[in-house]
């Protein structure tokens, strides 16, 4: 059996979001056979993602009675030398925004990184709130950054993520007053002088609005998408519409909308309440055309493991860990889209 044979069979695994079969759509790198195996390289940039994995699953399906062993890989050419790219071993950088504090978004932040890991990724979660980080107690990493002595540092991790924020190098109780050269200095090192290492994933919780920091990133490092975060009330969703229109200015993918604290569930009783009012980030998502990643309750379980620094997404057993797994999983799989478009040219 030959490359082309090998080929027409894969013409039979469509991609379920592009609407057409992964050779057509130019999703298959390489295809070599060499004795008694058959190596495909498939263009998937979501690793773990529900939907890529299922499409990975359907290629050696489509393989099985070839008779030969299947080696499947994943690569995306990102078109740039690799002494041209900014962190080359992270392959999506996901950034977690919101127009307004007080929406939860640290919280979204660290649950869709938890959640990305649990799924088996490689992930970072870098807090890049300078001013107000608070990533470390949600996941309680008492360890420090450790420095080589090439002046690199080595990120702590936890929960198999690898993480760093301005936390670990400022002291507890220190104000942290930074004007914009500095802000832009200080998170450049962070990123750049960080030893990473290969990740499928590196979420970034940035800052809430739409100021230094966040223009720094997207000036700075290749963002692969970003996650609104909003409540359901009005006033979250004017603000939210902010930091839509900044990635729009610079051509970043939006993943989509996340709605958090979209009711409150009563402890004692069980019953929701719409503290905030009901169904605001949907509505936003449909007029403003994006993907709605979900709902996030108002639980007081999210509260107790963040102050406890155990991310509510790793309780399989929390009707609240289940909306953030299956927020996770929508990410992810809305990652892979994007990705998949781009390779296709099927914007």
């Amino acid at each position: 059996m030959d490359e082309n044979e090998i080929l027409d069979r894969l013409s039979a695994v469509e991609d379920p979001d592009l609407g057409d079969d992964i050779v057509s759509l130019g999703l298959v790198n390489d295809v070599t056979v060499d004795e008694d195996t058959v190596y495909v390289d498939l263009a998937l940039g979501a690793p773990y993602s529900p939907t890529e994995t299922a499409m990975a699953g359907e290629v050696r399906e489509a393989l099985a009675d070839t008779g030969l062993d299947i080696e499947l890989s994943a690569s995306v050419d990102t078109g740039l030398a690799a002494d041209e790219q900014v962190l080359p071993d992270v392959e999506n950088i996901i950034a977690v925004a919101s127009g307004k504090g007080g929406v939860g978004k640290s919280t979204v932040a660290v649950n869709l990184a938890a959640g990305l890991s649990q799924m088996g990724a490689r992930v970072g979660l870098f807090d890049a709130d300078i001013y107000g980080p608070n990533v470390p107690r949600m996941v309680e990493a008492d360890e420090r950054p450790k420095s080589t002595r090439e002046e690199t540092i080595v990120p702590p991790e936890k929960y198999g993520m690898k993480l760093m924020s301005m936390d670990f190098l400022v002291g507890e109780d220190d104000p942290v007053i930074w004007r914009g050269p500095m802000v832009h200095k200080v998170l450049t090192q962070l990123w750049e002088d960080v030893e990473w290492g290969a990740l499928d994933y590196m979420v970034v919780d940035l800052p809430p609005g739409t100021g230094d920091t966040q223009l720094t990133l997207l000036q700075s490092v290749p963002v692969s998408g970003a996650v609104i975060v909003t409540t359901p009330q009005e006033v979250a969703i004017d603000d939210a519409r902010k930091g839509l229109r900044m990635f729009g200015k610079h051509d970043t993918p939006v993943l989509g909308i996340v709605e958090n604290m979209s009711g409150f569930i009563c402890p004692d009783c069980g019953s929701t309440h719409d503290i905030f009012g009901s169904g605001g980030g949907k509505a936003f998502a449909d007029e403003v055309e994006m993907p709605f990643l979900g709902e996030i309750p108002l639980d007081p379980s999210v509260r107790e493991g963040g102050d406890a620094g155990a991310p509510i997404v790793l309780d399989e057993d929390d009707e609240t860990g289940e909306a953030f797994r299956n927020f996770a999983n929508e990410t992810a799989n809305m990652q892979g889209i994007v990705r998949r478009r781009q390779i296709s040219g099927r914007q």
